[in-house]
This record gives structure tokens, C-alpha cells and sequence, in this order.
């Protein structure tokens, strides 16, 4: 009787142990950063990516594997340690430009978790994929590059080509993994005495482009002086030509008008047409009309009947109140 008391016992305990594991592996929930991949018997299912609360087969049927949806950074060439200060791998970012220079290059690559099915079955270390692709990109991108482009304003077409090539690998491989973006954090000469001798170098390639740029504004400058200078004539002429245009114009006009006068009366305007000629010609000179009939009066004095005033006018006699 004991003995099976015992094992109805027991097998209450099992069944209590079966519910409890049930009741807690049925469920499970996804946070909004978080997505969760469903396992049946090792067989991935579609990925979860809606967060709350969902439920699945219990275990060792069903079991939940989840992944987070944030950015993560790749740290190529160094790394933070603990009391924050940064360690190099000198041996890791050393390599060779395409002019034979050496350079030390480290960089940050951001990337996402975008299937998490292949991330998690794909290959067993991606993160190490990952890093291993970085260095063959970076290395392939500086091994074709020059030393000048690599420590000055070449590096925005490094990064561009870096993440370029990196996309392409990752993709080849096919381990659920996107590229968010490649930065260069560092790109140096390996020692003092060269790094002194580049920026020796760099200093004066800037010294002569700011001389250049002088030269090129005070050429643009000049130009275009001589420009609106040039408009200015151009300008003043057409104004002149308009003025003589309009001059010739009026001539004309007044000719046609003395033209059409001398038609009707040809002595009287003719006689006129000296006078006022003579008057042009000779502005200060006495002007005598004579008289050639033999009479003792030669000649009529203009200018001095001109000048002459007229008498005041005398009251009439025998005028008054």
C-alpha cells in the first residue's frame, strides 16, 4: 500500500514538474527592439518581428531564439577597454598603399541583423565573418589607392568603396547580415619622422593651392572690371550713335520743312536763308542792306536801328484831369 501511495505520489510530482515547464515554455515575448526566431526539432521557422506576447509548442518541442534589432559597431584596428581608454592593433591595420607607402588605417562598420535564420544557421561565427571581410575590403581598397588620397581628401572615396566592397562579401556569403554604413576613424604613417615629413609636404600643397585660389580671385576680379568697363563704352556709344541718329533725323525734317518753304516763295526764303547764314558765320559782325539804285541812301543800318531805344511817349497837350 505504501509503495503505491509512493509512486502515485511521484508520479503527481512528475506531472506537477510537466505542467509547470509547460505552462512556462508556451509563451514568450519580444520587445519592439528585439526579433525571435521560432526552432522546431532544429529547424528555424519565419522570423518573429512583432513585439508582445506570443505562444509556440513547449519544450524541448518549441524553443525561442532572439536577436536584437539595433545598430551594432564593428570596431576594426582597436577597441575600448574597460577603463575606457583605446588599445591599437598595429598589425591588424598595417598595409601597403598602391605606391608602396605604408599606412596604418582602423575604421567602424555599422551593421544590422536583417535574417536572423541565416545569421543564426548560416555559419557559426558571422561577427568573425564579418571582421574578416572588413579587412580584405579595406586592404583591397587601400592597395589601390596612393598614400596622398589615403591621408587627405581621398578618404570619403575609401569609406564609399570600403562599404561598397564589404556589402558585396557579406552578401557572397550570405550570413544575414546588412552594412549600415563604414567610417574611417584613422589613417596615419606608421612613425614620428615620416608623419613630420607628410605634413611638411601637405602644408605646402595647401600654401600653393591658397596662392592659387589668391591668383584665380583676382583674376576673376579683373575680368570682370574690364567687363563692365567694356559694357560702359558699349553703352555710351549706342547712346551717342541714338543722339546722332536723331540729330540726323531732325536735319532732315528741318530741311524738308525750309525745302517746302523756298518751294512757295524761292527769292524771299532765299534771301532769308542767307541772312541767317551770315548770322552763323559771322555772329558778331554788322549787317548793312545797300541800296544800288542810285540814291543818295547806300545802305540801311541794321544793327544800329536795333540798338537804338524808342522815344518815351510825351503826354498829349491839352491832356490832364
Amino acid at each position: 500500500m505504501s509503495t503505491r501511495r509512493a509512486s502515485i505520489a511521484a508520479g503527481l510530482i512528475i506531472a506537477g514538474i510537466l505542467l509547470v515547464v509547460i505552462a512556462f515554455t508556451t509563451w514568450y515575448t519580444v520587445d519592439e527592439s528585439e526579433q525571435a526566431v521560432v526552432i522546431t526539432f532544429g529547424k528555424a521557422d519565419t522570423p518573429v518581428t512583432e513585439s508582445g506576447l506570443h505562444f509556440k509548442l513547449p519544450w524541448p518541442i518549441q524553443h525561442v531564439e532572439k536577436l536584437s534589432k539595433e545598430t551594432f559597431s564593428l570596431q576594426f584596428g582597436y577597441k575600448q577597454d574597460a577603463s575606457g581608454e583605446l588599445v591599437s592593433f598595429d598589425k591588424e591595420t598595417k598595409m601597403i598603399t598602391g605606391d608602396e607607402y605604408i599606412v596604418l588605417a582602423d575604421l567602424v562598420v555599422q551593421w544590422k541583423i536583417t535574417d536572423p535564420q541565416k545569421f543564426l544557421f548560416n555559419s557559426q561565427k558571422p561577427e568573425e565573418i564579418l571582421h574578416d571581410a572588413t579587412s580584405a575590403s579595406i586592404r583591397s581598397v587601400i592597395g589601390s589607392s596612393t598614400i596622398d588620397a589615403a591621408l587627405t581628401d581621398g578618404k570619403a572615396e575609401i569609406e564609399g568603396k570600403t562599404r561598397e566592397l564589404l556589402t558585396t562579401l557579406v552578401g557572397n556569403y550570405d550570413i544575414g547580415i546588412s552594412i549600415q554604413g563604414v567610417k574611417l576613424q584613422d589613417v596615419e604613417l606608421p612613425n614620428a619622422e615620416v608623419r613630420a615629413a607628410f605634413t611638411a609636404v601637405t602644408d605646402a600643397r595647401e600654401t600653393k593651392n591658397t596662392k592659387i585660389n589668391e591668383a584665380q580671385k583676382y583674376k576673376n576680379k579683373r575680368e570682370n572690371e574690364a567687363i563692365g568697363e567694356k559694357n560702359a563704352i558699349q553703352s555710351r556709344a549706342l547712346g551717342q550713335k541714338t543722339a546722332r541718329i536723331e540729330q540726323a533725323l531732325g536735319d532732315v525734317a528741318l530741311f524738308n520743312d525750309l525745302h517746302a518753304e523756298y518751294m512757295k516763295n524761292q527769292t524771299i526764303t532765299r534771301q532769308r536763308l542767307i541772312i541767317e547764314t551770315l548770322e552763323q558765320v559771322l555772329p558778331k559782325a554788322k549787317i548793312y542792306i545797300m541800296n544800288d539804285d542810285g540814291e543818295t541812301l547806300k545802305y540801311l543800318p541794321l544793327q544800329q536801328m536795333e540798338n537804338q531805344t524808342p522815344p518815351p511817349v510825351s503826354q498829349t497837350e491839352g491832356g490832364g484831369n
